[in-house]
């Protein structure tokens, strides 16, 4: 049996989130020096849990159960965002670790065992779930060779300067692995609102993001008639304001959507803008819904063109498909929490994880546990121990009936 041992976890995940701490909260960018410390002490926790364990070319940690052909296989991240929470990733990689270092102790591997991986990068420092990606093979030479960080070194010289460049990469092991779990605090507010300890995650949305650039003339902002102005920045806000009312008329249940970059040039407060830009974010599980809301996008820049005062373009920026989760895992998930008594609800990710990646290859499950207050990526994230010390007896629930069935 796998007996998640609470001490032990919430131990680890303390020590972890030494590397790059700040205030309440930790920063922990991919391949800056509090990653790769953080990196180096989990490579030697999982040794002394006694998985074979190594970081790849990439920065991946990851730590396989010796003497088995078949593992599931646990992980998620440990790179942070700019400031960023203690959980948000880190979780669900000590879970893996103290599931496999429990099961180890059981021994009991008959069955099989567990791996774990800490995947690099997912917070898109460089490149955008750049380990999860290159673990399934979804990550192209030219990619790689191209990747930066926004202060321009390029992932080529990270890589070399972290000691990483040139180790073998992980890859998934379709022979090896049956099956990928992923815990994860919620990042929103529905399970405490619902007064649920545990999620299980039915999909990942699909997200994509489309810049918006208007082009109109810059003039004197006290000299020049409005009726004369070629102003890129009102047709923004007109813009906006249209494609609300239109989302709104689209949306279902789990649709979202953000403004989140708006950028006026040459940005002064005497000059009418000659050029504005503005990103917007939207997210949906259904791609149905998505590309209407991408249609109504092109139908509102279309209208622009058509006043024929300022020109609109568009430039797809990114586009992720939505996934769903296996599910088998999802009911393994279920069970494991009714045993425990844990309250608990299906739901859509509206975030993206690694997961998304893992899904299209190989059997995926993915649990929440609930976040205070709803927030994340922000120093104030934080779950209750008790529930992070539920989450793992729930998922160690369900790995075992796994590899008990198979």
């Amino acid at each position: 049996m796998i007996k998640v041992n609470g001490e032990r976890l919430m131990a680890d995940l303390r020590a972890l989130a030494k590397f790059g701490k700040e205030g309440a909260g930790v920063n922990r960018l991919a391949l800056t020096q509090p990653d790769i410390d953080s990196r180096a002490w989990l490579l030697a926790r999982m040794r002394e849990a006694g998985l074979d364990a190594r970081i790849d070319g990439l920065g991946s940690v990851y730590g396989q159960t010796p003497g088995v052909s078949r593992a599931i296989l646990i992980g998620s991240h440990t790179d942070t965002v700019p400031n960023g929470g203690w959980l948000d990733g880190a979780m669900g990689v000590i879970y893996g670790l103290e599931l496999a270092r429990a099961l180890l102790e059981s021994g009991t591997t008959a069955a099989g065992g567990i791996d774990v991986i800490s995947f690099a990068d997912e917070e898109a420092t460089y490149a955008n779930t750049l380990g999860s990606r290159a673990f399934v093979g979804e990550v192209t030479q030219a990619e790689l060779s191209s990747a930066a960080n926004l202060g321009g070194e390029s992932l080529s010289d990270a890589l070399i300067r972290a000691g990483y460049a040139g180790a073998a990469r992980a890859g998934l092991d379709r022979t090896r692995h049956q099956a990928y779990f992923e815990a994860h605090i919620e990042q929103g507010p529905r399970l405490e609102a619902g007064g649920k300890r545990i999620g299980i995650v039915t999909g990942i949305v699909g997200m994509r993001g489309t810049e918006v650039i208007f082009h109109g003339q810059a003039d004197h902002a006290g000299t020049t008639p409005m009726g004369m102005r070629k102003d890129a920045g009102t047709a923004l806000f007109r813009f906006a304001s249209g494609l609300i009312t239109a989302f709104e008329g689209l949306a279902g249940p789990n649709t979202v959507w953000n403004f989140g970059r708006v950028v006026f040039e040459p940005g002064a407060g005497n000059v009418v803008p000659r050029e504005a830009r503005v990103h917007i974010e939207y997210r949906n599980p259904t791609e149905e819904i998505l590309d209407a809301m991408e249609s109504a996008i092109g139908d509102a820049v279309a209208r622009v063109n058509a006043d024929g005062v300022v020109r609109a373009s568009t430039m797809r920026n990114y586009a992720l498909a939505a996934v769903r989760m296996d599910d088998d895992l999802a009911q393994h998930i279920e069970d494991a929490a009714s045993r425990l008594e844990a309250p608990a609800m299906r739901m859509a990710s509206g975030a993206g994880h690694d997961a998304m990646h893992l899904a299209r290859h190989v059997p995926t499950g993915m649990l929440f546990i609930p976040s205070i207050g709803g927030r994340s990526h922000d120093t104030a994230e934080d779950s209750a121990e008790a529930d992070i010390v539920l989450g793992a007896q729930v998922l160690a629930g369900a790995v075992q009936s796994v590899l008990s069935a198979n």
